[in-house]
């Protein structure tokens, strides 16, 4: 591929591939004039949606232990077990910051609960 930069008359080779994401309807937003059509076709070769995390909670202990295992080795601290009326109590939360959200939850519960974390220690800290 060729592209010319802005006020050049020069074609420059190219080898990329653009990855964006958005939390936004793009297609409602070129109706509102808030973003351009011929960018959304430029870009929008393969379109993924993800679901927000609420939508699938069944995801939530996978999702769960994956951050203990990482944020543990992060902190170069043991893993840290968690009980599953904790882990229960964390798929009925309505997670509006997504994954980021469910992230920075367990960092929070593996960095300030005990040995095991707890329903108590989702209650104090969530």
């Amino acid at each position: 591929r060729k592209i010319s930069r802005v006020g050049s008359d020069k074609d420059v080779d190219v080898d990329v591939r653009i990855i964006a994401a958005t939390n936004k309807n793009l297609r409602e937003e070129i109706k509102k004039g808030n973003f351009r059509e011929d960018l959304f076709h430029r870009i929008g070769v393969i379109l993924i949606k993800v679901p927000p995390l609420r939508e699938h909670s069944e995801d939530i202990p996978l999702l769960v232990d994956h951050f203990i295992d990482m944020i543990c080795e992060e902190y170069d601290m043991p893993r840290k077990p968690m009980d599953k009326k904790a882990v229960e109590m964390l798929r009925q939360m309505p997670w509006t910051g997504n994954i980021r959200e469910l992230r920075n939850v367990i960092e929070r519960l593996v960095v300030l609960s005990g040995t095991k974390i707890t329903p108590n220690d989702v209650e104090l800290y969530c």
